[in-house]
């Protein structure tokens, strides 16, 4: 690969040219910070992707395939494609990966993942991330590439569990939340952030990821991060979710994807699949898809059947 700056893909197209416009103007999501300057916006894939030696997939999941279908075309032969999206594909309930190999056959793949809330990283606060790929040698390349002085990347050959940890966390977020929005302390969090790592680990492992991964960055990380920031989308929604207002209007309100919402029931058809019990997942989705109160679906977690801790 080049000794350039790779061209990244923000590929959410003429949106996103308007997006980073308005963020250099001081929009609300980042609202006082500047984009560097040498960061460029397209609506163009084909200006965006010829000549990139690597490409930066940040696409919801609900839109990953399509994006990364016309993407395809403008690629150079075994170009790299990193993956930021953290969501489940409905229906088909795959990974962003292995969606970006299928339409992207004979690409590297790679996934960057972590506790990186997006203000605290501009703002040079120190962070890690971790990238995952199979594949040492562009692994390593990626970490010289992403990696900045207030910003340390690692490298783990466990794509599957980088990306699960991603996806599960968001669902977590929301009943930790959630909990929050009931009023409750430091210890619901606790509880919850815990035994949702157990739930996280346990599909994680049926699917064949490194239980190691979980007590890392991409899974215990980034999951105290999403659950414990107000810069979370996912535990912002579950705060209100908390506090009564009906998902619905908290959603309507948003101009950013909680993607916890639509992964809640593609991790709990992922866990049936794989005859994984997930019981905090299962409430997050009854509330935000079946309208269960917050109230309810917490009790409903207390009143389980008593067991020992690893079992």
């Amino acid at each position: 690969m080049s000794e350039n700056t790779p061209t990244v893909l923000w590929a959410r197209r003429a949106e996103l040219a308007h997006q980073i416009n308005d963020a250099r103007m001081n929009a609300d999501y980042l609202d006082g910070f500047e984009l560097p300057e040498a960061l460029q916006a397209t609506d163009s894939l084909e200006e965006a992707i010829t000549g990139a030696d690597v490409v930066v997939m940040a696409v919801p999941s609900h839109g990953f395939r399509a994006v990364a279908s016309e993407t395809a075309a403008y690629l150079r032969p075994w170009i790299p494609i990193v993956s930021l999206s953290k969501g489940l594909e409905q229906g088909s309930l795959k990974r962003m990966s292995e969606v970006t190999e299928e339409e992207m056959p004979g690409h590297p793949v790679a996934v960057l993942t972590g506790p990186n809330l997006a203000k605290e990283i501009l703002a040079g606060q120190p962070a890690a991330s971790v990238v995952a790929i199979d594949d040492k040698v562009i692994a390593v390349e990626l970490q010289r590439l992403f990696s900045r002085p207030t910003l340390r990347i690692y490298t783990n050959p466990d794509v599957i569990g980088a990306e699960l940890g991603g996806v599960v966390k968001n669902v977590i977020a929301i009943a930790a939340g959630m909990a929050e929005g009931m009023g409750f302390g430091h210890n619901s969090r606790a509880t919850l952030i815990t035994r949702g790592l157990a739930e996280m680990t346990r599909l994680g492992i049926a699917m064949g990821g490194d239980p190691m991964t979980f007590a890392g960055l991409a899974g215990m990380g980034d999951l105290i991060a999403t659950c414990s920031s107000q810069q979370s989308r996912n535990n912002q929604v579950g705060l209100r979710l908390g506090q009564g207002q009906p998902i619905e209007e908290i959603l309507a309100s948003m101009n950013m994807v909680a993607e916890g919402v639509k992964s809640s029931p593609s991790v709990l058809e992922l866990a049936g699949r794989h005859d994984v019990e997930m019981p905090i997942t299962e409430q997050v989705a009854s509330v935000c898809h079946d309208g269960t109160p917050a109230a309810d679906a917490m009790w409903s977690l207390m009143k389980r059947s008593r067991k020992g801790e690893f079992d």
